[in-house]
């Protein structure tokens, strides 16, 4: 990763860890290690490092190699590209235990995207050699990698669905129904240019339709960034 942080300390000094406290770690929040014996979980974290990074951060550029899984511990982060005219396309974003690995173990293992920090974040980064030599001792949680990535294929096929929606109004509400399933908690937080970047849009464009939405009792404005959906089968519907 070339950037600075503020730590960079073993996973398991972290004993303000909030997974910790919650009697658990960030491990057990990821599907990619959701299969495995806990004496693997325990290995992994033990090899892992942590990291702190502000709002703003780039954590990884394209064409960076991708030389280990980035956990999210706290806080988001987003996956984007810039054309050549310098627009910026939001590919994705995650959250407190998702992670980003895809690509690790191809021949041609780059990052064909960037990624920058939402927010302050807190991250925990396993080595490949540490993640491969993992599986080489416990050979049955490569079926769970193998189920994870078909769960994720599913995903990426649903958000290709979704940008293909001429509609914006019903663009924008597929999308927020897409991320109010992968989030944490009742509450989508995306700033409205990120939701813009993310769907291919303006940002007035979404503007318009979440007050569309919103006069429709459909979604929430909660706070500077912050929606909550209201009815979500009336946001299927749209």
């Amino acid at each position: 990763m070339h950037v600075a942080h503020d730590d960079n300390i073993p996973c398991q000094q972290c004993e303000d860890c909030g997974f910790k406290a919650a009697n658990g770690t960030c491990v057990n929040r990821i599907r990619l290690f959701a299969g495995l014996p806990d004496n693997a979980k325990h290995d992994l974290l033990a090899r892992s490092v942590r990291s702190t990074h502000r709002r703003g951060d780039i954590l990884v550029h394209e064409g960076d190699p991708i030389d280990s899984v980035l956990i999210v511990r706290s806080g988001r982060i987003k996956t984007f590209r810039i054309d050549p005219d310098g627009v910026e396309y939001v590919l994705d974003v995650l959250h407190d235990g998702q992670a980003i690995w895809h690509g690790m173990f191809l021949e041609d293992n780059v990052y064909h995207y960037s990624v920058g920090c939402l927010t302050r974040v807190e991250l925990c980064s396993i080595h490949r050699t540490d993640f491969e030599a993992m599986l080489s001792e416990h050979p049955d949680a490569a079926m769970g990698l193998i189920r994870m990535v078909c769960t994720e294929l599913d995903d990426a096929e649903e958000k290709a669905m979704m940008l293909g929606i001429r509609d914006p109004r019903r663009r924008v509400a597929q999308y927020l129904l897409l991320r109010d399933e992968r989030c944490m908690g009742t509450e989508i937080h995306l700033g409205l240019e990120d939701i813009a970047a993310s769907v291919g849009l303006r940002p007035e464009t979404v503007s318009r339709a979440i007050s569309s939405l919103s006069k429709e009792g459909l979604v929430e404005r909660v706070g500077r960034g912050r929606l909550r959906i209201i009815d979500r089968d009336g946001m299927r519907g749209v």
